[in-house]
């Protein structure tokens, strides 16, 4: 008999396996020097690479927005961790999929332009929550969430709400800054969230989140 991994072994289970991610990327060349290059390019204007969300585009969502110059965005196949035979994999694919009232449909890698970290799309089914609750709800799914900060936005005839908090890894025994912002279309909430190795990596790309924020809009 299988035994069922509750919430806190999902945790457990995650954050080891976020470990191991972090560990390969400070043994890798690259990502070593692609922290270099960000931390000289933080704050500096970004170009527009492409627009996300339409029919056609790598992820097809209710927002269509700019994406910053070098990302580069793929699908996110969450049905396919739920379609997993074995129990432990849903369960895991479940926690690193889902968060509070959203799904992870698409991850736009910053890593080609020179930074580590992504621009996540989460997408959710339709209901009565306000972008504020959507974003709370998803926030408050995180663990070791200190010092959030929410305020109110408008991009076009969109209205949504951002937040920034930061997040504490107790293996890795380090705090850094996140950002987040949520929209309700007629399709369902949609947050945007970027992360990043730590706080410096966070700044260097916020210009790309900011681009994104700015030209959101809905698609048909």
């Amino acid at each position: 008999m299988q035994v069922g991994v509750g919430v806190p072994g999902r945790r457990v289970v995650c954050a080891a396996l976020l470990a191991v991610v972090l560990a390969g990327c400070s043994e890798d060349g690259e990502a070593v020097d692609a922290k270099a290059s960000g931390t000289a390019s933080a704050g500096a204007a970004v170009g527009k690479g492409g627009t996300l969300g339409g029919d056609g585009s790598a992820c097809e969502l209710p927002v269509a927005f700019d994406t910053a110059e070098g990302w580069t965005a793929e699908a996110v196949d969450a049905q396919a961790g739920q379609d997993a035979a074995d129990e432990l994999a849903r369960e895991v694919a479940d926690a690193l999929l889902r968060q509070g009232p959203v799904t992870a449909a698409c991850e736009i890698d910053a890593k080609p332009a020179g930074h580590i970290g992504f621009l996540r799309v989460w997408t959710g089914e339709p209901g009565d929550d306000d972008a504020r609750a959507v974003l709370k709800a998803f926030v408050g799914a995180e663990s070791n969430v200190s010092g959030e900060t929410y305020r109110t936005f408008t991009a076009g005839e969109l209205a949504g709400v951002e937040v920034e908090y930061l997040t504490t890894s107790k293996i890795l025994e380090e705090t850094k800054t996140e950002r987040a912002l949520a929209v309700t279309t007629a399709r369902g909430p949609v947050v945007l969230h970027l992360g990043g190795l730590d706080s410096e990596e966070h700044e260097a790309m916020l210009p790309a989140y900011e681009l994104a924020k700015r030209t959101l809009r809905t698609t048909a």
